[in-house]
């Protein structure tokens, strides 16, 4: 069984919600950023590169991969941050391009709201977003021989 803890759309605005996130990310096997903060993780990703996976947003310059997929548990899992997708009028062509890829989950952010939804056969996970806003969120995701479950947890 493998872990996850998955954030998006912090915006430089998460210091607080980080520092209460830092034992999760001690205790699970990866933290996934997936952009518009890339670089909120820089500190954390120095003290143990192996388990932090970061992606680049739209308002991210340089700090994180476009897209990248994450093997754990006999599962793929594509990690971007959906702009290129069109994430924000519909999942089908981020499903599509999972399929693509040979994942069967997908982890994407840009919208700021957390959203979990199986869209033609692919798990789509929006964990929603970590930064000073209304309801800010991440997922706590268990890879489990071939399965894949999602939490939505509020920061409250």
């Amino acid at each position: 069984m493998k872990t996850l803890i998955v954030l998006s759309d912090s915006h430089g605005r998460s210091a607080k919600a980080l520092e209460r996130l830092a034992p999760l990310f001690a205790e699970n096997d990866f933290v996934v950023h997936l952009g518009d903060g890339s670089s909120d993780l820089r500190q954390f990703c120095a003290q143990a590169p192996e388990k932090y996976f970061i992606c680049r947003g739209n308002c991210d310059f340089s700090y994180g991969a476009e897209e990248l997929v994450l093997e754990a548990e006999g599962l793929s899992v594509l990690c971007c941050h959906g702009h290129r997708y069109g994430v924000k009028s519909g999942l089908s062509r981020l499903a599509a391009r999972a399929r693509e890829r040979g994942c069967e989950v997908a982890l994407y952010g840009h919208t700021h709201e957390a959203r979990i939804e199986t869209v033609d056969g692919v798990l789509c996970v929006n964990p929603g977003a970590l930064g000073s806003y209304a309801a800010p969120s991440y997922c706590y995701l268990v890879l489990h021989k071939g399965k894949a479950t999602a939490t939505i947890v509020p920061l409250a």
